[in-house]
């Protein structure tokens, strides 16, 4: 049992079905740019586990198919996540795993933006400051208990 959750009775939804994409060509020009839409976006994030709860953060709702953005002709992502609670002390650690899991899944031409939505978190403004700086995300990531407890909620489940 874990002491001290800020939310220790989250709200659980339910998971949404998977939509399924058109299939790809067998044959691809190798030097063309394919883009990367919102629900494949989402595929990547929806099971990350939430540090605090044995739930994914689409079942806390934490991300949605909407809370993703797009931009391909400027090769840009935006994920704007919903902390569970106004002062989750969590919510840096679930931006990191955020970004941590796109740009370990995205072809590097992407710059992602990881964002509290607004009026959803008491210090909105520095987190999401935190979160989209590069020296300080490097920094988050030199700490092994830090990178430990991100590589834990982005382990997959075989639930």
């Amino acid at each position: 049992m874990v002491i001290g959750l800020i939310n220790a009775n989250p709200t659980v939804y339910e998971k949404t079905e998977r939509k399924s994409r058109p299939q790809k060509p067998d044959l691809v020009d190798e030097f063309a740019v394919e883009p990367i839409d919102e629900l494949e976006i989402f595929d990547h994030i929806r099971d990350i586990k939430d540090p605090e709860h044995p739930y994914s953060l689409e079942e806390l709702k934490v991300v949605t198919e909407d809370s993703v953005e797009i931009d391909n002709t400027r090769s840009r992502v935006r994920v704007t996540f919903t902390p569970t609670v106004e002062h989750c002390s969590m919510a840096t650690v679930i931006g990191l795993c955020l970004r941590v899991k796109l740009l370990r899944s995205l072809p590097s031409r992407y710059k992602v933006d990881i964002r509290v939505a607004p009026g959803s978190h008491a210090t909105e403004v520095a987190v999401n400051k935190q979160l989209n700086d590069k020296e300080r995300v490097a920094a988050a990531l030199e700490n092994p208990n830090l990178v430990d407890m991100v590589d834990e909620c982005l382990a997959p489940s075989y639930s």
